[in-house]
């Protein structure tokens, strides 16, 4: 048995280490009365995380005369997006 902290981010709960589980696998959650803040992202580490995935799905887009920088441009911006629209733009 393996004992995670996290928090609950009103949809679903976050761990606060990083921690391996199985699909399917059965955990026990305990709530405790105490609030916590959620850990903060600065904008430098978003920005890298943002960057690590941009040119990911290149490879398998269509080639319809565009370049791969134009492809990976839009690219980038669909992560960035979707990051912000999932985590807010403070929480990235």
């Amino acid at each position: 048995m393996l004992a995670v902290q996290g928090y609950f981010d009103g949809s679903a709960f976050q761990a606060l280490e990083s921690v391996k589980v199985q699909k399917n696998q059965q955990v026990i959650i305990t709530i405790l009365d105490n609030i916590v803040e959620p850990p903060k992202k600065n904008d430098e580490e978003r920005l890298k995380k943002i960057e690590a995935l941009g040119g990911s799905l290149a490879e398998y887009a269509i080639k319809d005369g565009r370049s791969i920088d134009e492809i990976m441009e839009l690219e980038s911006k669909a992560w960035e997006q979707a990051v912000v629209e999932k985590y807010g733009k403070d929480d990235v």
